[in-house]
């Protein structure tokens, strides 16, 4: 009543000063004057900002709410007004500048005019990228918390309204049958705008953190009845179902579809909202896209929706829908899984650069597996059949005609002869290894189907394998210099067979890195399942026997399924073997020879020797096959034996092949079980001699592949032998690589040889093997090993001096010392560790001697130039690990050296950032953040340039993360570094020492990054931990910071939040102590201070 008793300017001063008390307590208006101030839009005469505001949003509902109501020409002197106000006002704030836009963008929208709804549209796309993230934020000299409470009013109020408009629009234009150019321009920009806002990172927690990756539609409470209106999600489904053939707007429609899809969060009240939102969901995707050709525009749309749904939606949601509607999904997700794996295969094909197809089939198949590895709602055996069309269409997809459609184009004609495969290019199994890991899994859960087909094909094909050879084996004979007749028919068949090994080997075993390799469960059960209809000796008989068909071996019907595919794959090999002794070389495919092996090694991996005390159940076929102390163990490792020998005999031109050899050569002694047959086999033994001489052909392979060659050789020799024959092992197999080594290294005029190309082989064939002996280190062989090395390591740095101009040698000397380093220091004595130390230092000193002066001041230059530093850092932090070294009991062997001088000659902060070389740098500050965890009392002793040039280095990678110099990984390695120098002050308790000094330093500039900089939640952490321990050590040094930053603020309702909230930091810890649990309870105030008031002074 007595605002209505007021005039106009009573009322405008009464709102100012109402306003001016609501903004500075950064609090939501209280909803009386909101409404109040909505009730009096005199804009010309505001000039309280907050005022403005809600005037423009008076002014903008009112349009809305009577449009029909006014005339046109007091619509269109108002949006003259409203524009011609904020273009003569360019300082007004921002948030006002935005609403009274957005009333503007209302008014234009309203009319109906496609030019003007256009023009409406651009102000709305530009002010959903002003609101939408902080990295999108005008900088306007406004903190973050401003940016983010503004963020939090827009998406609550404004964005809603922008949507309901925008589903206006596309519900006007979608009711029209034709539309025209520039009509459909207009629908394609509303269209994508609704897009926008249903990706919008909607705001939960403080504007510095949120991130835009893979963002979710999680609106809040107040987007309910906009959003769970089932009219809503059916407009987007008509809308695509309209424009679909039109490739840019499909993609929006799609994408639009796809957040829909991702809906979650307390935008639904309860389960029984998301079942009914699902069910209204799939009921409309199943209309939309049952029985229509899917577009190459829409396949990877579709497959974003589809996997959305099984991602986002609880399992039990998702199992509560009506069971026809699930069953129609899943038998829909299996057509479009079946029909996108064809197109991506005919993509594949025809090379194209786009691959829209494959994209969509991996996200489908990923689906797959989430569906299928959940047996807590699905019953064994629920998608079997879904399964098997899966795994039907890939292999059909992958074998040449007639059995697939591998190569032939749509209209079935075949397609262009296939270009030769880069060397650069990405293995098969690697490059599809996603893939081939669902396809696996996919075919266990129908092994009873797929088991048997892999069996039959792969006999099949071997089968006509070994008569191509044959025919070609004879032509070769009756006509010598006649070319390849057939090569197509050989090429399909390689190509075939590669595709059915790696499904086999993908659907048999698991990549196990660093695990136990355990038989699948459902391999295991197949096999189980069906031995009592098993005869083991015949089973036997066929693994036994793979050069002969499993077809003409009497009952060979009655074997084990998975030891008969076994087999099938153990005769291609067996084919490939005697094409090779034949002399067919020539006619073989490289690529199967190295799919064979890397079959061989991961099956061996996990079956070979199974121990049966790892499985509840085991299978007779598998244990009497395959177990320990078996006569069928023994033949396939003597079989595998002769097959790495081989390879190897012929394969020095492929290094591919002869890798893969030599691993599954490795994986036969790794584990001491299997070495203990292995070298019981007379090819061992040959293999061993016949490497330790540099013998042809094994001379020929290449350094890599002879180190791991070298690698499997020791591990070999500690299997269990007597100890004579022991002795006789390493005589032939270590011996005479030191001999020929030292024979070199001592001829008088070495250092006018050594650059001659006989002379630098063999200095680098030796450099290799022990590369490869110390990869062999394990626990109970380390004593033997160090010993070997340790002669060898004195000798090497003589090497440094005679090939310090040839960089790969040296780069290589130094490998040796960091593999001896990694592989051997942790399990060292003391005595032991302290020999490698004084090596390794000496190796340091002869580098360090060698490089000084050396300018590296190439920006240009590769990283690789650099692969000496990177080795050298590697090498001191594999030391530095060796916790129990103890400098000050061994002063004698540092007396007159400075600590690291190799590392602090030879880079320095300030040359890796010249550098920019991200690996360079980062094991960089890993290294000396590494020296400052390990050793924090030496760094006081360090001699003064060194000491400073650490602290700068410490100070360079904090201060250049801001500047986007360096990676988040550099500034939380150095954040890392402080709280070991800073509990190492506290326990010197000198506070003149240089390094209480600089901490003093570093508690500024974490200080102010907690305060004033943005950062991610990960580099909070990092930083508190430094920042309590920092603050323990400088108490009044904190508290002088702390009122320099409050006595600056201007604002006292700032100030009071800023002095409330410090003082509750500090609460629970004071004073701050070194304590664990008082740490602990600081840390968990900062959370809750960065929560309040950690935007409150980032300006942007």
């Amino acid at each position: 009543m007595m605002a209505a008793a007021l005039g106009p300017p009573e009322v405008i001063a009464q709102l100012e000063n109402a306003a001016k008390v609501l903004m500075v307590s950064a609090r939501a208006p209280a909803p009386h004057l909101s409404i109040r101030l909505r009730k009096s839009p005199f804009i010309p005469t505001f000039k309280v900002d907050y005022v403005l505001f809600q005037a423009a949003t008076a002014i903008m509902e009112a349009v809305v709410r009577e449009w029909i109501l006014l005339e046109k020409g007091s619509i269109e002197s108002l949006r003259t007004f409203l524009l011609t106000y904020v273009l003569q006002r360019p300082h007004l704030q921002k948030y006002v500048r935005e609403q009274i836009l957005l009333a503007v963008a209302v008014i234009l929208i309203s009319s109906g005019n496609p030019t003007v709804q256009t023009l409406a549209c651009s102000i709305l796309t530009a002010l959903l990228s002003e609101f939408s993230s902080s990295s999108k934020t005008s900088n306007i000299g406004l903190s973050m918390e401003f940016h983010g409470n503004c963020k939090r009013v827009f998406q609550e109020e404004d964005l809603r309204q922008i949507f309901l408009l925008t589903v206006e629009v596309l519900q006007e234009f979608s009711r029209r049958e034709h539309l025209s150019a520039q009509m459909s321009s207009v629908f394609q920009r509303y269209l994508a705008l609704a897009n926008h806002v249903l990706s919008w990172n909607f705001l939960h927690y403080i504007a510095m953190f949120e991130s835009s990756q893979n963002v979710l539609l999680k609106p809040t409470e107040s987007w309910r009845e906009a959003l769970l209106d089932s009219r809503v999600m059916e407009l987007f489904f008509t809308v695509h179902r309209k424009i679909r053939e039109d490739s840019d707007m499909a993609q929006d429609s799609l994408q639009c579809l796809a957040q829909l899809a991702s809906l979650h969060g307390p935008v639904f009240p309860d389960e029984g909202a998301q079942v009914d939102y699902l069910a209204h969901f799939i009921e409309g995707l199943l209309g939309t896209i049952n029985g229509i050709e899917i577009e190459d525009s829409e396949a990877v749309g579709i497959s974003s929706i589809i996997s959305n749904l099984i991602t986002v939606f609880p399992r039990n949601v998702l199992t509560a829908i009506p069971r026809e509607l699930f069953s129609s999904f899943v038998n829909c997700l299996t057509h479009l899984t079946c029909s996108f794996g064809r197109s991506a295969a005919l993509e594949e094909v025809l090379d194209k650069d786009d691959m829209v197809y494959m994209e969509a089939y991996d996200r489908l198949l990923e689906s797959w597996l989430t569906l299928v590895q959940d047996d807590k709602h699905f019953h064994k055996g629920f998608f079997t059949q879904h399964a098997v069309q899966v795994f039907n269409s890939y292999i059909q997809c992958h074998l040449a005609a007639p059995d697939g459609t591998r190569n032939l184009t749509a209209n079935g004609v075949a397609s262009r002869e296939e270009e030769e495969i880069s060397e650069l290019q990405e293995d098969d199994r690697d490059q599809f290894s996603d893939q081939l890991a669902s396809v696996g899994m996919l075919g266990r859960i129908a092994a009873e189907h797929c088991i048997p087909l892999l069996t039959s094909l792969l006999e099949e094909r071997v089968t006509r394998l070994h008569g191509q050879l044959q025919r070609q084996q004879q032509q070769l004979l009756a006509s010598p210099t006649s070319g390849s007749a057939d090569s197509k028919t050989l090429d399909d068949l390689y190509e075939d067979i590669h595709w059915l090994i790696l499904v086999t080997g993908y659907l048999l075993a698991d990549d196990t890195q660093g695990e136990t390799p355990l038989i699948p469960p459902e391999i295991m059960e197949y096999s189980i399942k069906h031995s009592s209809e098993v005869d083991i000796n015949t089973t036997l008989q066929i693994l036994g026997s793979p050069g002969e068909k499993a077809s003409s071996i009497p009952g060979y019907n009655r074997t084990d399924s998975v030891i008969r595919l076994l087999s099938a794959i153990l005769r291609v090999s067996e084919v490939e073997s005697r094409a090779i002794r034949a002399d067919l070389t020539h006619l073989l495919s490289p690529q199967m020879g190295k799919d064979i092996v890397w079959f061989l090694k991961r099956w061996a991996k996990t079956y070979l020797l199974v121990d049966e005390k790892l499985y509840d159940q085991i299978s007779v076929p598998f244990s009497t096959a395959f177990g320990a102390d078996t006569e069928g163990s023994q033949w396939i490792v003597g079989y595998l034996l002769q097959k790495v020998l081989s390879n190897l005999s012929v394969c020095s031109s492929e290094q591919g092949l002869a890798d893969d050899t030599v691993q599954l050569l490795v994986t036969l002694v790794e584990r001491r079980e299997r070495a203990n047959l292995v070298i019981q086999c007379e090819n061992w033994w040959n293999l061993a001699k016949q490497f330790a001489s540099r013998s042809p052909p094994l001379n020929f392979l290449s350094s890599p592949v002879q180190r791991t060659l070298m690698k499997a050789l020791v591990l070999g020799g500690f299997a269990h032998m007597d100890t004579e024959t022991k002795q006789q092992y390493w005589t032939e197999v270590l011996q005479p690589l030191q001999q020929r080594f030292l024979r070199v290294i001592n001829q008088e005029n070495f250092p006018q040889t050594c650059q001659q190309e006989e002379v630098k082989q063999e200095i680098t064939a030796t450099l290799e093997a022990l590369c490869g002996i110390a990869e062999a280190t394990q626990v109970d062989n380390v004593a033997i090993l160090f010993n070997f090395l340790m002669d060898f390591l004195t000798n090497c740095i003589g090497l440094m001096e005679v090939y310090k101009n040839t960089p790969e040698t040296v780069n290589l000397i130094i490998e040796v010392f960091v593999e001896v380093a990694h592989k051997q220091i942790c399990y060292l004595g003391e005595s032991k560790a302290m020999n490698l130390y004084e090596a390794c230092l000496t190796l340091l000193q002869v580098y360090s001697k060698n490089n000084l002066g050396r300018q590296r001041i190439d920006v240009t230059a590769e990283e690789e130039q650099y692969q000496d530093l990177l080795l050298i850092m590697e090498l001191l932090t594999n030391l530095l690990s060796k916790e129990f070294i103890d400098f000050s009991d061994t002063d004698e062997v540092f007396r007159g050296q400075e600590p690291g001088p190799a590392a602090s000659r030879s880079v320095s902060a300030a040359d890796v950032v010249l550098y920019g070389f991200p690996t360079l740098c980062n094991q960089y500050y890993k290294l000396i953040t590494f020296i400052c965890e390990i050793f924090p009392e030496k760094i006081p002793q360090l001699p003064e340039d060194l000491f400073k040039s650490l602290m700068y280095s410490l100070e360079l990678g904090m201060t250049s993360y801001p500047l986007k110099i360096m990676s988040s990984e550099v500034c939380q390695l150095c954040l890392e570094a402080l709280t070991p120098l800073a509990e190492q002050c506290a326990k010197a308790q000198e506070t003149d020492a240089p390094l209480f000094l600089a901490t003093r330093h570093f508690l500024k500039l974490v200080f102010d990054m907690l305060v004033l900089q943005k950062h991610s939640t990960e580099m909070t952490t990092a930083a508190g931990e430094a920042f309590y321990t920092l603050v323990c050590l400088h108490q009044a040094e904190y508290s002088e910071l702390v009122e320099t930053l409050l006595s600056s603020q201007q604002d006292p309702v700032i100030y009071q939040r800023l002095a409330d909230a410090f003082n509750k930091l500090t609460a629970s810890s004071t004073p701050p102590a070194l304590d664990r649990k008082q740490k602990m309870a600081f840390l968990k105030s900062l959370e809750e201070f960065m929560a309040n008031v950690g935007g409150l002074l980032c300006v942007k």
